[in-house]
């Protein structure tokens, strides 16, 4: 049968129970069947340090297909039914669409700690993880909504192929790892981060489900969770590495390691392993003493993870493979073997070399002509160009010696100069008015290894929220600006404003700037088509880069002003 959607809900038992896994096998609108979700998972299996909490278990809640919570939420399959709790492919009638559904009974005793990891995972809001969209207690049930992403795949069904190629894993390991360390940034963690829960979209970008809801359903906790989170993420590096999980046990259809010899390194256990991602993954197998193979510190947090990962020489895709041709062969009809013998078949027949053309009279005398004519024409052209530029060479001495009625020269055109940028502002003025402004010097620190970034949109235009945001550079007095040179990171449109030259603060105000240039690219040169004066220049992007995470965000990496 099928592989069921990869879009279902994490149900993995890790209680020690054996799960009642729903009956009846889904049924899809495309009339295929498909079989039921597997649960593989355990704490052991993922050699994780959380812990279940002891509490009352209530009985899962009476439901059955066709139910409707809240006169929206049809109940379509039950995905999993098991310790108290159970989990549903359901359809928002009022917006039509998918969605997952998890359900327990007010009266649980993990029923607080579930909304209030649903809430604070809504709150949260990042694209890379599969979104909370509901979280309700309504009718002695407690119910939480999340997306449904059929167009998505599992990284276990993956795995189950065969390991991931070195650009596929460095791209699974890159996003998660930072979208982990978002998370954990804002106060959340997974800690039942395992191949159930990661998915690829057909876009190829990776995203996470569960986040905090996962284990707050099964009520497991640890007093050190981002160790725990960046673990869990080392053990999806080795899996896609070498197609073995790293701890003794089976899990998620993929064998163990042998026993009694401990965690080896992957590019020990497979050959062909990327050095680079097989030390990384080390790194971050924190657990029973396991180290790096150069002896690098160990990776304990999602953060640090990330800066290993950006110290590391980018992956790249493989080069597609092009299959040559075949060679051209001439047909006996295009021959023409009408009155001729066929040659055997198989054979190649050679071309007949055409005779050369025939040579008349005129044909000699045209000729000639067309050559002396050429050669007139280069000989005048030769002649007017030398004639211009010892005009040219006259005319600048004429100007370089060129006196005023007093006897003094007259002044040349000064030299461009670096302008100094004496301080910079973030400039949000359509949106919620800040916009990373305690990284802004970053951006004319005259290193291009640092950078002032914006927040992430889901779109180049900035979500379709706001025109645009950028940031105002003070330059200390009302100066010459000749153009602005800016460095991004991705290719970036940006446009340049000036405020007046007699305004006598930083205008606040985006009227109170003009337009004077306008470019795209990763290093834009800004020349303004008329001459500026002023002391306030405001860079404003108008259009962002796709990043590596699949958001879109602006990267100033440098900004040069001259004269």
């Amino acid at each position: 049968m099928a592989e069921r959607s990869t879009a279902a809900v994490d149900v993995a038992d890790n209680s020690g129970d054996e799960p009642l896994t729903a009956q009846a096998d889904q049924s899809t609108a495309d009339g295929v069947v498909k079989n039921r979700e597997q649960d593989t998972d355990s704490d052991e299996a993922q050699g994780s340090g959380g812990a279940e909490r002891p509490g009352k278990k209530a009985s899962p809640p009476e439901l059955h297909s066709g139910h409707k919570l809240a006169r929206r939420y049809r109940l379509e399959e039950c995905v999993t039914r098991l310790d108290g709790f159970s989990s549903w492919r359901a359809v928002d009638e009022k917006l039509r669409r998918a969605v997952g559904v998890h359900v327990l009974p007010a009266d649980h005793a993990r029923a607080r700690s579930v909304l209030a990891a649903a809430r604070s995972s809504a709150l949260l809001g990042d694209p890379r993880f599969v979104q909370v969209l509901d979280a309700v207690e309504e009718n002695d049930l407690v119910y939480v909504v999340h997306e449904w992403l059929p167009d998505a795949t599992e990284l276990t069904p993956l795995l189950a192929a065969g390991p991931l190629e070195p650009h596929n894993a460095y791209q699974m390991v890159s996003q998660i790892a930072s979208a982990m360390a978002a998370a954990h940034r804002e106060g959340l963690s997974h800690l039942r981060l395992n191949p159930n829960a990661v998915l690829r979209t057909s876009s190829g970008q990776w995203r996470i489900r569960g986040l905090a809801v996962n284990a707050a359903l099964r009520g497991i906790t640890t007093d050190t969770p981002q160790r725990t989170d960046t673990e869990a993420i080392g053990a999806l590096l080795y899996a896609a590495l070498t197609q073995r999980w790293p701890y003794e046990n089976d899990a998620y259809g993929l064998s163990g390691l042998p026993k009694d010899i401990g965690l080896i390194a992957p590019d020990q256990v497979r050959a062909g392993v990327h050095r680079g991602l097989s030390e990384l993954a080390m790194r971050a197998l924190v657990n029973d003493g396991a180290t790096a193979s150069r002896h690098e510190a160990a990776c304990t947090t999602p953060e640090e993870l990330v800066k290993a990962i950006g110290e590391m020489p980018r992956i790249r895709p493989p080069e597609p493979s092009f299959t040559a041709p075949p060679d051209y062969q001439r047909t006996t009809y295009q021959q023409g073997t009408y009155g001729r013998p066929s040659p055997h078949p198989g054979v190649t027949q050679p071309v007949p070399t055409p005779p050369p053309p025939l040579q008349s009279r005129t044909g000699k005398a045209l000729k000639w002509a067309v050559s002396a004519l050429l050669i007139a024409a280069l000989g005048l052209g030769s002649w007017q160009l030398a004639d211009a530029l010892m005009g040219q060479s006259g005319s600048d001495d004429t100007n370089q010696t060129q006196t005023t009625d007093d006897g003094d020269k007259a002044p040349t055109k000064p030299a461009s100069q670096p302008i100094t940028i004496k301080a910079g502002q973030d400039f949000d003025p359509f949106g919620d008015g800040s916009e990373k402004p305690s990284d802004i010097d970053k951006a004319y620190d005259n290193s291009a290894a640092t950078y002032w970034q914006t927040d992430y949109y889901q779109g180049a235009e900035f979500g379709n929220l706001k025109p645009g945001l950028g940031m105002i550079l003070d330059l200390g007095k009302v100066q010459q600006v000749g153009k602005v040179t800016v460095t991004f990171v991705g290719n970036t449109s940006v446009e340049l404003l000036a405020a007046s030259d007699e305004a006598s603060s930083e205008p606040s105000s985006f009227k109170a700037y003009s337009k004077v240039a306008a470019g795209s690219g990763t290093s834009v040169t800004l020349k303004p088509t008329k001459a500026v004066k002023t002391r306030y220049v405001l860079v404003w992007l108008t259009k962002l880069p796709l990043t590596e995470e699949g958001t879109y965000r602006g990267r100033v990496a440098d900004i040069k002003v001259t004269s």
